[in-house]
């Protein structure tokens, strides 16, 4: 923490509020008051210095859709892995939420998906795609996805 200075909202949004340790507790009053959406409600957090994960953080969690493959063998090799529940979307339920995004976000999870669903693992292959606009489908993955679909 002492290394560590906070901003809200995040950078992309050219925030406002800044702080270091001290001032957290005034972001979180600042964050929870303003009522916005639950994937850019956050404060973020820019860590000056090395990161050693052994030394600095208590797991990796990864999406299940990353079991057995390279991605969980080389996070095992940094320290301890835990899973979350995950997240799955049909590419027809994408396509329901234009509004969410935008439809050219949705038009491209639909066109990025496999065999009809969209999962993190899928969506990291697509490597070719700006990354602000696979930020934007992660989004939709991770707002309306679920883990039924799995």
């Amino acid at each position: 923490m002492s290394r560590t200075t906070f901003s809200y909202p995040d950078s992309v949004f050219e925030p406002t509020s800044f702080g270091v340790e001290e001032r957290l507790s005034e972001l979180v009053a600042i964050a929870e008051a303003d009522g916005k959406d639950l994937l850019d409600d956050y404060i973020e957090a820019q860590v000056h210095g090395e990161v050693d994960l052994a030394r600095d953080a208590e797991a990796l969690v990864l999406d299940p859709s990353y079991r057995g493959t390279e991605i969980e063998a080389a996070a095992r090799k940094l320290g301890p892995v835990e899973w979350h529940d995950g997240f799955r979307i049909t590419a027809e339920e994408l396509l329901r939420h234009p509004d969410y995004r935008g439809p050219e976000f949705t038009a491209l999870g639909a066109e990025l998906a496999e065999d009809g669903r969209l999962d993190p693992r899928i969506l990291g292959k697509a490597a070719g795609h700006d990354e602000q606009d696979r930020k934007r489908v992660w989004h939709l993955l991770a707002r309306f996805g679920n883990r039924e679909l799995s």
